[in-house]
């Protein structure tokens, strides 16, 4: 990290009631000597100051209001300026066109300023990974969890198992240092119900599956059947709108569209697929190679099928061969007799008329069901990212591996291993490979 102070608008570029330029660093004040009549030595630290901003040539650019957070409170753990000037391109452009040209300042890179904070202890990466989601998140629960990860819950989960497995590395440690000693039972027993404990909550913590990637991404919904069953129809019908080509002509759809929308305030991703058939067609083949493809990394499977001329039994393929939840939906049920309808219900069906819109609500209230089986907002701390799911297997592997039964040495490197493992996620160890792809991920600004 360079000593230079950095300088970035932290709100949408564009025509806006008010846009913020922070700048950070330890020659933040720099800025207002130039660009204000303020005296930089007597400005009060988190004090609103409504000054007039000039450019270079001293010409006013705006009326703005100016705040200064003194380090190391604040953000970055720096010295911070934050400029609140109206939301005109012509303003912004003139305020940080005046900051590039102040010595040593620079424009900041992507995600520079909570990089900064990561550097200066304000937070570890899970809790600025959670500001980046918490930034992205687009439906309530998304924003709950973020807020969670971002206060520290999984930072303070983890710290503290890696805490658990510094004491017993410093028991070993000693043992190591003093050879002619022989561990007492009761410390030897003792560290190993430690060490079985913490591997039993480390498995616990990573049978949660992928619901947190899930949170974050959004969980998946295949929609599958064969071609004209109405596929393109229920997904415009859940969509609310014409999202997708509707066809009588059969293969109209060839490729697999994704329709993101927030089923109470859930993310899910609703995909629209080729209809299953012998293909002739190389177009419409690959477009089958598609569906099967997405139907293997579903979260969910809506089996859609022509009630008028079709039945279950068109599925049993699929059912048998991807263990993925199914749910069956017979459509066109408007011509259908009421004893069909009946009978379709008895094996399963949820009845609807893509076309005249009915029975969609069923559908997505089976879905929601189904996602609160797997998560709620008040379920425990989740596995959000898929690197911190590669490093808690490391992380078990390693207490897997521990045992007295060989020198003791090789006994506390498996320690050792586990705790660096742990140390990746939060950034307790030296992991500057991963930190530019971690915060290259922010937007400017932030």
């Amino acid at each position: 990290m360079d000593n230079q102070t950095i300088y970035a608008l932290s709100t949408v570029y564009g025509k806006s009631g008010v846009a913020i330029i922070r700048i950070s660093g330890n020659n933040a004040l720099a800025a207002l000597k130039k660009m204000t009549s303020l005296d930089a030595t007597k400005i009060k630290p988190r004090y609103a100051y409504f000054v007039s901003l000039k450019n270079n040539e001293g010409n006013t650019l705006d009326k703005c209001l100016i705040l200064y957070f003194k380090a190391p409170n604040s953000f970055t753990g720096e010295d911070i300026v934050e400029i609140q000037t109206h939301g005109s391109k012509a303003v912004i452009s003139g305020v940080l066109s005046t900051l590039a040209q102040i010595e040593d300042f620079r424009m900041a890179e992507p995600g520079e300023f909570s990089k900064r904070a990561f550097y200066n202890g304000k937070m570890d990466l899970t809790e600025a990974e959670g500001l980046a989601d918490l930034i992205d998140a687009e439906t309530s629960e998304q924003q709950k969890y973020a807020m969670r990860q971002m206060e520290g819950g999984l930072k303070n989960l983890y710290d503290d198992w890696r805490e658990q497995l510094l004491k017993i590395l410093a028991h070993l440690e000693a043992f190591i240092d003093f050879p002619d000693e022989d561990i007492p039972n009761n410390v030897m027993s003792e560290m190993k119900n430690n060490v079985f404990k913490l591997e039993n909550s480390v498995y616990e913590h990573l049978k949660a599956d992928n619901i947190g990637e899930r949170l974050r991404e959004g969980f998946r919904v295949v929609i599958v059947g064969p071609p004209n069953a109405g596929k393109s129809s229920l997904l415009n019908a859940i969509a609310n709108r014409e999202a997708v080509i509707v066809s009588d002509i059969a293969g109209t759809t060839r490729d697999a569209i994704d329709i993101h929308l927030d089923i109470k305030g859930y993310p899910v991703m609703f995909t629209d697929t080729a209809g299953l058939r012998e293909a002739n067609e190389e177009i419409e083949k690959k477009g089958i190679e598609i569906a099967y493809s997405k139907i293997k990394s579903a979260d969910f499977i809506i089996c859609l099928f022509d009630a008028s001329k079709d039945g279950v039994q068109i599925f049993d393929n699929i059912r048998n061969s991807f263990k993925n939840n199914t749910i069956l939906v017979a459509n066109k049920s408007d011509k259908l007799t009421s004893e069909q309808c009946s009978e379709l219900e008895k094996q399963g069906c949820i009845l609807i008329s893509a076309k005249q819109k009915e029975g969609i609500s069923q559908i997505l209230d089976r879905i929601y069901e189904y996602i609160c089986e797997r998560f709620t907002s008040n379920s425990n701390l989740l596995i959000t990212r898929s690197r911190y799911r590669e490093a808690l297997q490391e992380v078990m592997e390693n207490l897997q591996h521990f045992s007295f039964d060989k020198e003791i040495e090789l006994t506390a490197e498996d320690i050792r291993l586990a705790a660096r493992a742990l140390g990746k996620i939060t950034g307790r160890i030296e992991v500057n490979e991963i930190l530019d792809k971690i915060f290259g991920d922010f937007c400017i600004g932030k």
